[in-house]
């Protein structure tokens, strides 16, 4: 978690959300979300019919893969606002890390709040999710 002494604007923090992410995977959150758009959980729909190279993940289950960075550097319920655009589909077997730059730090007497950019990129380095986050900590 964050130390709110030591942490300053243009901070940078990274980490791996999730490594070889799995076909089961996805169809597990789909199960939870309760979307099971063929897109995300069969192969020959998303081949054959829509044309894609393969299923890919939610966009959702990216979001939250990102959000599990969030919470592991800021703590436990202190995320307050979070929004993202997804930029590019997220395919079985990609490897994705979350990036997160301080940009803000408001200091008042019984809370410190921080504003941070957000990105997750693939393995290949292309940028999947972008976005931004306000953390409110005692």
């Amino acid at each position: 978690m964050l130390n709110l002494n030591k942490v300053q604007v243009g901070d940078n923090f990274s980490e791996k959300v999730v490594d070889n992410l799995t076909r089961t995977q996805i169809v597990q959150y789909a199960g939870v979300s309760g979307d099971y758009n063929p897109i995300h959980t069969d192969e020959v729909f998303a081949k054959e019919v829509v044309g894609y190279p393969s299923v890919f993940a939610h966009g959702m289950l990216t979001m939250g893969l990102t959000g599990k960075m969030l919470t592991n550097l800021l703590g436990d319920g202190n995320l307050k606002k979070f929004g993202v655009r997804f930029t590019n589909q997220v395919w079985p077997g990609d490897s994705l890390i979350t990036r997160a730059t301080v940009t803000e730090i408001k200091k008042g007497s019984d809370k410190t709040i921080i504003s941070l950019e957000v990105t997750t990129e693939n393995q290949n380095k292309i940028i999947v999710l972008t976005g931004s986050a306000t953390a409110s900590i005692s």
